[in-house]
């Protein structure tokens, strides 16, 4: 039996609302919820704006990832699960941390060994972290090697 066009429009675009607003409440990208279903980025997308469904399995692994209820996911009854709130203050950190991951992921051997030795450079010269309200401890630099008095010997 085929239901009509109208109810699954409603159904699609109930579902999409919920599963955004599960996934903003825990702070996650589309991507990040996709990566942990083991859907492609833009199938989990296509969901979210409400133009089509998960199939059975998925949807649970959604209900999982998203801390949802599958009730809640799909509108009916009062069976929502609670979305817990972003976990901390941190969390963007994580979150562009997430997306960095995923871009270096993609890089050849080669790539990614130039890339960690810039990192290594930019973060050496980086100011330390400095716990909030206190003020920063100047560090004692090297003088350069030209400047060195060297030993005779």
């Amino acid at each position: 039996m085929r239901v009509p066009a109208p109810v699954n429009e409603k159904l699609n675009t109930v579902f999409g609302a919920a599963a955004r607003d599960a996934r903003l409440r825990l702070g996650l990208t589309q991507a990040d919820v996709a990566e942990r279903v083991g859907i492609a980025m833009e199938v989990y997308s296509r969901m979210e704006r409400g133009r089509m469904l998960p199939r059975a399995q998925t949807l649970r692994r959604l209900c999982d990832v998203l801390s949802v209820s599958a009730d809640a996911l799909l509108g009916v009854g009062a069976g929502t699960s609670p979305v817990p709130p972003r976990a901390s203050p941190g969390q963007e950190d994580s979150l562009e941390l997430r997306r960095l991951v995923r871009t270096l992921r993609d890089l050849e051997p080669r790539q990614l060994k130039a890339v960690a030795r810039v990192v290594r450079t930019v973060v050496s010269v980086m100011p330390p972290k400095t716990a909030p309200g206190s003020s920063p401890t100047p560090t004692p630099r090297k003088k350069p090697r030209a400047a060195r008095k060297r030993r005779a010997g």
